[in-house]
């Protein structure tokens, strides 16, 4: 085994031997290493020198048999030595010569090695520069364009540097630095951007009232025209129209003399007036609006740039809508309110046609639903305040101005005029309060007395005014009087301003003719009916108006009552729509004249019989007289004194009127016998009144002296048209009364009662017991006084029996009477 590994060691040395000599010195490190990591490196070495020891014995052999050669080898070397000397030292002194002839060569060539060297490094810097140069003239150019804020072309310009420049430079620092700066670049561009948009929404803000005060002024402009062709073409149509219209006509053609005939557009008539308006346009700059959208949609933050519009604008809208709560006290604070409104939709209009999806018509029409709600909602509550009718006159004339205005850029505005419908009933009443103070003035201001007429002149001016006409009237020579007071020319007049003033409401708000005509009419009889009827009541009812200012308050309501077909007329004549037409509403002034007649008749009547009560008053009878007077009762003489002298006045009434409602006829007639009857039962209660215990026939005596005295007022004749003795038969129960107890004539009364012939027919056995029963009392009290001891005597003792007996009897009547 021993045996095996000393020739398998021995057979490896030989091979590193073999590769030792056969293999480069180099590369023989590896080999060495196998031997020393090997256990045998003692034997090895014993190899190597026993090789090395061989080797040298053949080298030798080799020298021994070249040794000849070598020597003569040597002898020409020697030789050559000497000849190499000398060229040596040619060469050296050569080269001294050529060093030194050299050496401004070198130099020069130094020289020209610094300029190739210097030359190649302007080349490859020029180079360089010439990559860098459009870098650093494009990010200068940017900066200056972001200096001078024009920031979409410095967003394009940013785009080119990023895209096409710095990638061709992309390893030098400085591009890394600009690379690093594009991100903040253009989110400096968006803040600036967007902060040029915020002074654009503030800007828009601030000129919404001027935008739409511009607006509505080239819309008021199309107005005019509009206004003088319906005026002309009325004028055509209807030659009876009033010379209002005209007026209105002259004075808008005088403030207007460029403006010439024919049809134009809306925008044609405000560019051919004389009056230059900016549009919304030249008004604001909306360069940064559209700027800053396009640099949005170019970073690729369009929906953002959208949405912070469209919020930013509702914000404002509702600013906008939010009316100040002392709007309704000035037109100019309604008119600032629409000017802002309009202003706003202007600048939406504008931004939704030159924008593409900025703002939809979607978003426009959503806003304007909101503001439409909330302006309708603020009109009606700030004009509920509003007491002026010019005032409501002229807001609905702005309405109307700022609808056509908001119409003429397409948004519906129905809803608008259909509040003007409720403003319209506003405007009604407004008006009826107006002339309810118009009415008042003018009644109060009134001397209730006919109009004198001096001349002719003065007679065709009344006429003019007042439809009045009377043939016997133009015959009397003057001075004469027209029947009527002045306050009937005047109410009629102002009945004709009060349906001007309805008329004016109704321009413009697209109604047809018949609608028209319908509500003129329904104002015109709400100012009858309730307006003029109550300030008439309430002169009628005055405590201080006379007897005289009745009767021509009647004179003068008959004549407004006839006038009721010229305002018919009238109303035709502005509105066009003829009275037969089907629907149309007719006048009520027929019936608020004729109440107002009733309720002065019935006033009359009151007023009389409080005068005869307040005579009445000083009645001073001694109910225990026992003889009468010589003549009737100062107090009645004084009482009939005052109706002679009052029936005397409605005797010289003007005799035009008709019978029906003449004070000297039925109505004169009317009061007359109301006054008889109201006394007559007034007398009749005074000689029952339970406070009156006692009666002697003494006083009963006096008192038909009064009753007389009465009785022959009636005889007198103090108003004419009564036939017979009609007016005397107001005091018939008193005379039947008197006659039955002063001639006692009780067995006819007792015989004929319950008869149509009966002598004492009004004589109600109720009232003839109460009487008798004061006269019986007055009888028992004498009798007892001058006979207390004594019987009694026997006339008086039959006369007092014959009125128990009369008594009994009556009571039996009252008894039948009432089972």
């Amino acid at each position: 085994m021993a045996e095996l590994e000393s020739l398998e060691t021995a057979a490896e040395h030989e091979r590193i031997l073999r590769e030792i000599e056969s293999t480069d010195t180099a590369c023989i490190g590896p080999t060495l290493r196998s031997v020393y990591d090997g256990e045998e490196h003692g034997r090895f070495m014993e190899k190597l020198e026993a090789r090395i020891r061989n080797h040298d014995r053949e080298i030798e052999k080799m020298c021994n048999f070249h040794y000849q050669g070598f020597v003569d080898s040597i002898t020409e070397l020697l030789k050559v030595r000497g000849e190499a000397q000398k060229l040596k030292n040619q060469v050296t002194d050569t080269n001294r010569k050529l060093q030194s002839e050299g050496k401004e060569l070198i130099i020069a060539m130094e020289e020209l090695k610094q300029c190739r060297l210097q030359q190649r490094n302007i080349s490859a810097t020029v180079d360089k520069l010439t990559l860098c140069l459009p870098v650093l003239e494009m990010y200068s150019k940017l900066r200056e364009q972001m200096k001078s804020k024009r920031h979409y072309p410095a967003l394009k310009t940013l785009e080119h540097l990023e895209h096409t420049y710095l990638p061709q430079v992309s390893h030098y620092r400085f591009c890394k630095v600009m690379v690093d700066n594009i991100p903040k670049l253009r989110e400096e561009i968006k803040e600036v951007s967007m902060s040029d948009l915020k002074d654009f929404l503030e800007s828009i803000r601030k000129h919404s009232d001027k935008i739409g005060e511009t607006a509505m002024k080239q819309d008021c402009r199309y107005n005019q025209w509009k206004i003088i062709a319906r005026i002309f073409f009325s004028l055509l149509l209807s030659p009876n129209i009033k010379a209002q219209q005209q007026r209105n006509l002259d004075n808008i053609v005088s403030q207007h003399p460029r403006i010439s005939g024919g049809k134009k557009s809306k925008k044609e008539a405000c560019a051919g007036s004389d009056l230059e308006v900016p549009g919304a346009q030249e008004l604001v700059d909306f360069s940064p609006v559209y700027r800053c959208l396009h640099i949005y949609s170019v970073l690729g933050a369009r929906e953002t740039f959208e949405n912070y519009y469209r919020k930013q604008r509702r914000k404002q809208a509702r600013l906008v809508l939010q009316p100040p709560s002392n709007m309704h006290e000035t037109l100019d604070g309604y008119r600032k309110y629409f000017n802002q409104i309009v202003g706003f939709f202007v600048v939406e209009d504008h931004i939704l046609h030159t924008t593409q999806g900025l703002v939809n018509r979607a978003y426009i029409d959503e806003l304007w639903e909101m503001a439409l709600s909330k302006t309708i909602a603020a009109l009606r509550t700030h004009s509920s305040y509003c007491s002026d009718p010019s005032l409501v006159l002229d807001l609905k004339n702005l309405i109307v101005l700022f609808a056509d205005t908001l119409q003429g850029y397409g948004f519906p505005v129905n809803q608008l005029f259909d509040m003007l419908l409720e403003i319209q009933d506003q405007y009604s009443e407004t008006l009826l309060k107006k002339w309810s103070g118009v009415f008042r003035n003018i009644l109060d201001s009134d001397n209730y007395s006919p109009i004198p007429v001096t001349n002719e002149e003065i007679y065709k001016k009344m006429v003019a005014q007042f439809p009045f006409q009377d043939a016997e009237l133009e015959k009397q020579p003057f001075p004469k009087k027209f029947p009527f007071s002045e306050f009937v020319p005047k109410v009629y007049n102002q009945i004709k301003e009060f349906i001007y003033a309805c008329l004016k409401f109704s321009e413009d708000l697209h109604l047809s003719s018949t609608e028209v005509d319908d509500m003129i009419r329904k104002s015109t009889n709400l100012l009858l009916t309730r307006t003029l009827s109550n300030c008439l009541q309430n002169v009628i009812k005055r405590k201080n108006v006379g007897l005289t200012e009745l009767v021509q308050i009647i004179i003068n309501t008959t004549h407004l009552e006839k006038s009721c077909k010229f305002l018919e007329e009238f109303i035709t004549n502005i509105t066009n729509v003829l009275p037969e037409t089907v629907h149309t509403t007719k006048l009520y002034g027929t019936t608020t004249f004729k109440d107002a007649r009733h309720a002065a008749e019935e006033e009359i009547y009151t007023n009389l019989n409080q005068k005869i009560d307040q005579f009445l008053q000083l009645a001073d009878y001694d109910w225990m007289a026992l003889e009468p007077g010589s003549r009737a009762s100062d107090y009645l003489v004084d009482l009939i004194g005052f109706l002679r002298s009052t029936f005397a006045v409605f005797t010289h009434l003007p005799g035009d009127v008709d019978a029906h409602s003449t004070m000297s006829g039925k109505v004169a007639q009317t009061a007359c016998m109301s006054a008889c009857k109201h006394l007559s039962t007034s007398l009749m209660q005074l000689l029952l009144e339970a406070e009156v215990r006692q009666l002697t026939l003494g006083a009963l005596q006096q008192f038909n002296l009064d009753v007389e005295e009465c009785e022959q007022f009636a005889r007198s004749g103090p108003v004419p048209g009564f036939q017979g003795d009609t007016l005397q038969l107001a005091f018939i129960d008193l005379r039947q009364l008197l006659d039955l107890f002063i001639q006692w004539d009780w067995s006819t009364y007792l015989a004929d009662y319950g008869q149509p012939t009966c002598k004492y027919l009004r004589v109600n056995p109720t009232t003839a017991l109460v009487l008798l029963e004061k006269i019986s009392r007055v009888m028992r009290d004498t009798s007892r006084k001058n006979n207390v001891f004594a019987q009694f005597r026997k006339n008086e003792r039959d006369k007092q029996k014959l009125i128990d007996t009369v008594a009994k009897q009556l009571r039996g009547l009252i008894n039948s009477h009432h089972s």
